[in-house]
């Protein structure tokens, strides 16, 4: 004799899941990403404007990684140039350089990211 089984419960693909490793997305840690169309697509509608993410997708998401660390380039180089030009001028390299400069190329970079993420939290 079978039982009947219950509908009552949630099947994952009623859920919203991430558009990239279809994961079951925590409505706090889902981010929207705006994807460009291509018009003949466009015409059939076959992909979303926007592709929903989960966090561990959004932190390998490419767009948004060429664009922080493209911050991270220039503002990177200037902070560097700004704070540590002088140094690097007169050609005394010294030890505290070795943390000061990458640290400085990563504080930008984290911020780029952050503020993304941030903003693109659905």
């Amino acid at each position: 004799m079978e039982r009947a089984v219950e509908s009552s419960a949630e099947t994952p693909l009623s859920r919203d899941t991430c558009d990239n490793c279809l994961r079951i997305l925590n409505p706090r840690w889902s981010f929207g990403f705006k994807i460009k169309l291509n018009p003949a697509a466009a015409s059939g509608k076959d992909f979303p404007a926007e592709l929903t993410k989960c966090l561990r997708c959004t932190l390998r998401h490419r767009p948004m990684l060429k664009k922080s660390l493209a911050a991270c380039v220039v503002v990177g180089t200037l902070l560097t140039a700004l704070n540590q030009g002088d140094i690097l001028l007169a050609g005394e390299w010294n030890s505290s350089l070795w943390w000061k400069i990458p640290l400085t190329y990563t504080v930008p970079f984290m911020v780029a990211t952050y503020g993304a993420i941030s903003n693109n939290r659905k």
